[in-house]
């Protein structure tokens, strides 16, 4: 079971990248090899979720990106996380915390 590929609830995307840019500022396919490892390859996050994800969190101001150059030495967009963007990761955390308890509750008892 440890090659199964799970998908995301919705929403669940933006907290996985506000968590990750927490920690270090980080291109696109930075953010999804960190996810993928931490999640012990459970996770896979596509380009096709993930750029827009990136895109939107952007316009939100929860992250702001500047150009650079990647660990192999091409030009990349890295995301950092905002003021406003700390601030969302707390409130998703805390909603996801309230949810995931409340799912497992159901769970237990059905």
């Amino acid at each position: 079971m440890a090659n199964a590929r799970t998908d995301l609830m919705q929403g669940t995307l933006e907290l996985l990248i506000l968590k990750t840019l927490s920690r270090d500022a980080m291109h696109g396919y930075g953010v999804a090899q960190r996810i993928h490892d931490v999640a012990d390859d459970l996770l896979k996050i596509e380009d096709g979720s993930l750029y827009p994800a990136l895109y939107r969190m952007e316009e939100r101001g929860w992250i702001t990106s500047e150009w650079g150059l990647s660990e192999n030495n091409r030009r990349a967009k890295f995301y950092k996380l905002t003021r406003a963007g700390r601030k969302q990761l707390e409130a998703e955390s805390a909603n996801w915390k309230r949810v995931s308890q409340a799912i497992a509750r159901i769970l237990q008892t059905a």
